[in-house]
């Protein structure tokens, strides 16, 4: 196998940098270990959360040798290989479960980030912890926003440099797919799962790629390469800006290929349904819903305490209603709380009741809707998921432009967190689903205002998505998944 930090599609690496990648595994590999002669054992359960919802299976490697209930299905099963990074590549593996379930087959969840024996898990979890770090302090001091933060999300990890040590650090991530049958195609949705699985050897690895913005830190040469939207095609084709000016050899056309949005399969289907729904409240002036989402950072409370203020009057007076996800962060509430005269009064909080939370969110879909009403899950999955069972019936979804930019809902996006994350916006913007990025409090306030005053920006949104729908602009997750098996069916069939 050619060595992926000294050549990346035909270009070759600087001695320099591909020392540097070396010298950052033999990094980890002195601070957490080796274990590539390791045989992890592979068990299979059913996920005690999405499970019935998604057709979820785990897939654990358990600190004691146990007998597994359940055998991969080597012929429909998919594995979705992601990260707790954050909460987007859990959203984006759940959209490519819910597709993959609703096409027969069954997904296999594998979080690279749960195995915390492994120098696998160990790698990730220390990379994760400074990402959760920076953007929470991106959010807290301006400075470090421009000097730090900014830079290293929008050009730092653009360069092939980055790509070339993410390469070897992956090496020490592979194996964990030692068990894990090499036919079953893969959908990764973070590169590192990806590079780990074809420095694995598993056979078909299809390389969901997230952002609208393309960097070098998505790569996995021999995946193939999916993006969301045609800007992201354009750029990726050519490499474009990822060694500075230099024009580099283009990824080959094979690798790369344009789907569309990976949304949930229970979201595209309804669209339809919801938009008009919105569209019928929004007429005969029943409170507005607007559906606010905390970050997988615990970042960006003070926009949140600024909202809800702003909202208050609004849900005394039956004009607005509110829904607040704080994730599996339950101090961001407390503080909330504590922060804004009024709110407790005006909220009822749906905090660790999984079976709650799915009845409210059914009951939402045709009944009335009036209050606060918060949610919160220390279970991951749920605290996830939760956002994707409320979006349905929200008016509005308000959100920073990260992996929800791209879901079938109407939104107002909010100051980003990375500068990567801004091309988000402007692709939801001109594709008529989402409003422009508001950089800061005052503008967010009054795109709130004109949501509420007028009937204009939601129908007019709510009509965009359903005309998207028709164009196949959001079946991103039914491609990735009819891609991967097609992978494998090429290869038997050569």
């Amino acid at each position: 196998m050619k060595e992926k930090s000294r050549e990346i599609f035909g270009n070759k690496m600087p001695q320099k940098v591909y020392r540097k990648a070396v010298k950052s595994k033999k990094k980890f590999q002195k601070k957490f270990g080796d274990d590539s002669k390791m045989d992890y054992p592979v068990v299979l359960k059913e996920n005690a959360h999405i499970g019935d919802s998604l057709g979820v299976v785990d897939v654990l490697l358990p600190e004691q040798k146990e007998a597994s209930k359940l055998e991969f299905d080597k012929e429909k099963g998919i594995i979705v290989g992601n990260i707790r990074m954050g909460f987007g590549h859990y959203r984006i593996s759940m959209a490519i479960a819910s597709a993959a379930k609703s096409m027969g087959y069954t997904p296999y969840w594998m979080d690279l980030n749960s195995y915390p024996r492994t120098t696998c898990t160990k790698v990730i979890g220390a990379q994760n912890d400074l990402y959760s770090l920076g953007s929470r302090l991106s959010g807290k001091s301006k400075l470090f926003n421009k000097l730090v933060w900014e830079p290293m999300n929008y050009e730092g990890f653009r360069k092939l440099s980055y790509n070339a040590s993410d390469q070897k650090n992956a090496e020490l991530m592979a194996p964990v797919y030692r068990n894990v049958p090499k036919e079953i195609p893969v959908v990764a949705t973070h590169v590192w799962p990806a590079q780990a699985a074809i420095h694995a050897g598993m056979k078909y690895v299809v390389n969901a790629i997230p952002d609208n913005w393309p960097m070098a830190l998505h790569l996995s040469e021999g995946s193939l390469h999916t993006v969301q939207t045609h800007y992201a095609y354009q750029g990726y084709r050519i490499l474009n800006g990822m060694q500075g000016k230099d024009v580099l050899n283009p990824m080959p056309e094979k690798d790369l290929i344009y789907t569309g949005h990976y949304i949930d399969h229970e979201l595209v289907s309804n669209i339809e349904a919801d938009c008009e729904a919105r569209i019928k409240r929004k007429q005969e002036k029943k409170p507005m819903r607007f559906l606010l989402t905390i970050g997988g950072a615990g970042a960006q409370r003070e926009i949140f305490a600024a909202i809800i203020r702003y909202l208050l009057p609004a849900i005394r007076e039956g004009r607005a209603a509110l829904y607040v996800n704080v994730g599996d962060y339950r101090n961001v509430w407390e503080e909330l709380l504590q922060e804004i005269p009024g709110l407790k009064n005006a909220a009822t909080e749906h905090f660790d009741d999984w079976e709650n939370t799915k009845q409210f969110a059914e009951a939402a879909l045709d009944g009335e809707v009036t209050r606060v009403h918060g949610f919160y899950h220390k279970n991951i999955f749920e605290a996830v998921y939760c956002t994707n069972l409320l979006m349905r019936s929200c008016d509005v979804l308000v959100t920073k432009p990260s992996e929800l930019a791209f879901y079938p809902v109407p939104k107002l996006f909010i100051k980003r967190v990375g500068g990567h994350e801004q091309w988000g916006a402007i692709h939801s913007a001109e594709i008529g689903d989402g409003t422009l990025e508001c950089r800061d409090i005052p503008h967010t306030l009054q795109m709130l205002e004109l949501f509420q005053s007028s009937d204009h920006l939601l129908t007019d949104m709510c009509e965009a998505i359903m005309e998207n729908k028709k164009q196949a602009i959001y079946d991103g997750a039914y491609k990735v998944v009819e891609l991967a098996m097609g992978l494998r069916k090429g290869g038997e069939g050569q």
